[in-house]
């Protein structure tokens, strides 16, 4: 039994190291464009959608990032306040704004089958398509707790139009200060490209299709192919469900890690990790029980019984699994190098995964106990495991029902 179980660990990580996108890979990382060295004239619209709810803490130093880009074409902020309790909208209301790019909604409360902040983005995407009355240029999605650097923007457009890409997204830098963050955050990515590998991602002869929210840029017109937001209509992982509804339209997309945004959202303690993670586990595996116990019994063959058998195993099973488990702990070490952080910390891979695998059993447990996804003081029970694969008769206004239909829009 031991001798089959260190065989078929082994096997399955033989697999993810030489088949599975060399996803243990750093990843491409989107490096800087030179800044302002095409005119205004020929560079696209850029509008920046930011929903926020209770971000006073960063929002001012997110939005002036933002208002700070060193970009030759015509940019635009649309920032919306979803239904904050703090003075969100007071504080973003309240920043220079010496050429007028910025514009502050205060979002309505989210409609039935709606979360919250992809509710906002909806509102935030009406906006901008009742300002710019054209399916020209691009609309950047982008967090409340996102610093850019001042050529965030032009690099971003630039890497879409070389490549001729409809969406370019990039995974952030993310806090890594505390013990809790070191120990936890960057298996957060680890697993991140385990699930969406970049080199899959970007492959368009691949069907996987993946994004980071905290960076996505994307062609309006491409927006305006699936279906506008309304597309997501229901979607918890709505980086992902985009990435899909455009990779499914014959888009071209593009997933990295950015050098030039950074999060600036602290996770102090354990307990805040563990929420991120549960937020949207379950979801992840569309809320079924036999996806639940086949992931957890995964991650016991391909993080915890390698380990074990290295430690407490006896011959030939002994070391096969002391090999896989060096392979596994091996593979994290590009990432533990991108967040600055000595090798030694992917000794307590299988602990992390431990705390995963638990935060994924109590993300169903908080589903089944009727708490759903909670988040930013909401609970979301009824929304629908939107994937991206929603058939286009059930999406609002999708050009394909409703070609001659007229574009409505709204403003909170």
């Amino acid at each position: 039994m031991l001798f089959g179980l260190a065989v078929l660990a082994a096997l399955i990580w033989f697999g993810l190291i030489f088949f599975h996108g060399k996803f243990w890979q750093a990843g491409p990382i989107l490096r800087p464009a030179s800044p302002g060295t095409a005119p205004a004239d020929i560079m696209p619209d850029v509008t920046v959608v930011i929903p926020a709810r209770d971000e006073a803490d960063s929002i001012e130093v997110a939005l002036s990032s933002l208002l700070e880009q060193d970009y030759a074409g015509r940019l635009s902020l649309i920032l919306v306040n979803d239904r904050s309790e703090d003075n969100t909208g007071a504080l973003a209301r309240a920043l220079p704004d010496p050429h007028g790019c910025l514009t502050v909604l205060d979002g309505a409360e989210p409609e039935p089958g709606w979360s919250g902040k992809l509710w906002a983005v909806a509102q935030g995407v009406a906006e901008a398509r009742r300002q710019q009355d054209s399916n020209s240029g691009y609309i950047l999605l982008t967090d409340a707790d996102i610093l850019h650097a001042p050529e965030h923007v032009s690099t971003l457009v630039a890497k879409a139009q070389t490549d001729a890409l409809h969406m370019v997204s990039e995974m952030v830098e993310l806090q890594c200060e505390s013990l809790a963050e070191r120990a936890l955050v960057p298996a957060f990515v680890f697993f991140f490209a385990l699930l969406y590998p970049f080199a899959q991602v970007n492959n368009p002869k691949s069907r996987t299709a993946g994004a980071a929210g905290g960076t996505i840029l994307i062609r309006r017109d491409m927006l305006a192919e699936i279906g506008w937001i309304e597309a997501l209509k229901g979607a918890l992982i709505d980086d992902c469900t985009l990435a899909a509804c455009v990779k499914q339209a014959g888009g071209r997309l593009y997933l990295g890690h950015s050098c030039l945004a950074r999060s600036i959202r602290p996770y102090p303690y354990p307990i805040d990790v563990w929420r991120m993670i549960a937020r949207t586990a379950f979801v992840q595996l569309r809320y079924s029980p036999l996806l639940l116990v086949l992931t957890v019994l995964a991650m016991g063959v391909i993080w915890i019984a390698p380990g074990l058998l290295a430690l407490f195993g006896h011959g030939l099973p002994r070391w096969i699994g002391l090999a896989t488990w060096l392979a596994s702990i091996g593979s994290f070490i590009p990432t533990l190098r991108r967040f600055r952080l000595s090798p030694l910390w992917a000794l307590a891979l299988p602990f992390v995964a431990i705390f995963y695998t638990a935060a994924t059993i109590g993300s169903a447990v908080n589903h089944y106990r009727g708490r759903g996804v909670v988040w930013k003081n909401r609970a979301y029970t009824d929304a629908i495991p939107n994937d991206g694969r929603m058939a286009t008769d059930t999406i609002p206004n999708h050009p394909a029902q409703a070609e001659a239909a007229p574009r409505q829009e709204s403003r909170a």
